[in-house]
């Protein structure tokens, strides 16, 4: 039985100090309890515990004097029903003292008192509440363009069936349901949206919103169809590129055609190609520098080597007084969109990306120039190459083996640019 009554609790009186103001005085009950009294006579509960051998003093709540004598369980108290004791703000005696035991239990336990008092409290946000949370939160660790993709996905894909759920009521069966109707049609995106489900469900989990783990990825699968191979984006043939590019030639030089050529003879991304300009291009030296800009996929600044056919598509585009600015410019003069250079691909009646050229050139180099290192051909695609540990010891580019790599592939895709008669891959002989 504590110390103090309901009477006593009433009529506590703060303390003294000796200037004869009055001054904060506390009043035990035992365990721990004690009843604090401010110089304004203002009341409140506080708990001392040792948690891990510290001290810790927890508020609790103030004191309600009206109802003193109300006992922990009163059957008239409706609140009681509707809101838990953890949440409490103003406490009787007695329901002062079943917190402090509870949290008393709970620090025994190996809990933190202070954590399991507020986890109550804490608001649980929606899905789409926590996608806005989240985002701002790990952007700024990103790329604009990844921060971009990352909100996008979520609100195009996952909001409209997840968006209004509590981030504690997400389970396996809720993101089957949002990844359903992409998930065959749209693999590649619906892969990325699972991933970013799961980022915001881990951030969920990391701010305590919620207790659950996440969603078990074996689960997923087989709630999920089969995905067809080949989820990547379609390669052409490395056979098929060179007549592909031979007909491409014989057309006219529109932009997002060249563009498109531009991009298979340099093995760049489509975005890369799209924001090419003069600037950029060095045609004594033969090179194509970008900055870090430019390389929003990883960020690194990066320099291709221009072989004779890239070269020379470039004089067969542009003439020499009107080099400046974009090289590859839509209709009203500002870069060209990527749905262009995917209309070219669907006008020349091929159904593959053209960001699936750097496969096809990927697999040439395997299988054409097996005396390239293969470290090479993935600095030629602006891949990072190796271990932490070996790109530390790595301070070379390698740009004289891709400059043969990448001349090599403009004589295989592009013979009539490359000056050559047929289509040969001339190899030198190593000594």
């Amino acid at each position: 039985m504590g110390k103090l009554t309901t009477a006593k609790v009433r009529n506590a009186k703060p303390g003294y100090g000796g200037d004869g103001k009055p001054v904060k005085r506390s009043y035990q009950d035992g365990d721990g309890l004690f009843l604090l009294v401010g110089p304004s006579g203002a009341r409140s509960w506080m708990l001392r515990l040792q948690v891990d051998g510290r001290r810790r003093d927890i508020g609790l709540g103030a004191v309600d004097v009206d109802g003193l004598g109300r006992g922990a369980f009163d059957p008239d108290d409706q609140r009681f029903a509707e809101l838990p004791l953890m949440l409490r703000k103003s406490l009787s005696l007695a329901e002062a003292r079943e917190k402090a035991a509870a949290l008393r239990k709970l620090a025994k336990a190996g809990k933190d008192p202070k954590v399991e008092r507020d986890r109550q409290r804490v608001k649980v946000p929606t899905f789409a509440e926590a996608v806005t949370e989240a985002h701002e939160a790990l952007c700024k660790g990103w790329s604009a363009r990844t921060a971009k993709a990352f909100k996008a996905s979520l609100e195009e894909h996952a909001n409209p069936k997840l968006g209004s759920f509590k981030v504690d009521a997400i389970g396996s069966a809720e993101v089957i349901t949002a990844l359903a109707p992409i998930w065959t049609d749209k693999p590649v995106m619906a892969r990325k949206v699972r991933s970013r489900i799961g980022q915001v469900l881990a951030f969920a989990k990391a701010r305590g919103w919620r207790k659950d783990a996440l969603p078990d990825a074996r689960e997923l699968r087989t709630g999920l169809s089969k995905q067809s191979r080949g989820g990547n984006f379609a390669a052409m043939p490395y056979g098929e590129v060179p007549a592909f590019v031979e007909g491409e030639l014989a057309k006219g030089t529109a932009a997002s055609r060249y563009a498109v050529l531009f991009a298979i003879l340099t093995g760049a991304r489509s975005g890369e190609v799209r924001k090419a300009t003069w600037e950029q291009i060095d045609l004594e030296a033969r090179i194509w520098s970008r900055d870090e800009s430019v390389m929003t996929k990883t960020g690194i600044s990066h320099v291709v080597t221009l072989s004779d056919a890239a070269v020379a598509l470039l004089d067969r585009y542009t003439p020499k007084g009107l080099r400046e600015g974009l090289i590859f410019r839509g209709a009203r003069g500002g870069p060209l969109s990527d749905m262009s250079l995917t209309k070219a691909m669907r006008s020349a009646g091929r159904a593959e990306t053209v960001h699936g050229f750097r496969s096809s050139f990927r697999d040439w180099a395997a299988e054409k120039m097996p005396t390239i290192p293969a470290m090479v051909a993935e600095m030629a695609l602006a891949h990072r190459v190796g271990t932490s540990t070996e790109q530390a010891y790595l301070r070379s580019d390698l740009r004289d083996m891709r400059r043969s790599l990448i001349e090599a592939w403009g004589r295989f895709a592009a013979p009539s640019l490359s000056g050559i008669a047929g289509n040969v891959t001339p190899l030198k002989q190593r000594a």
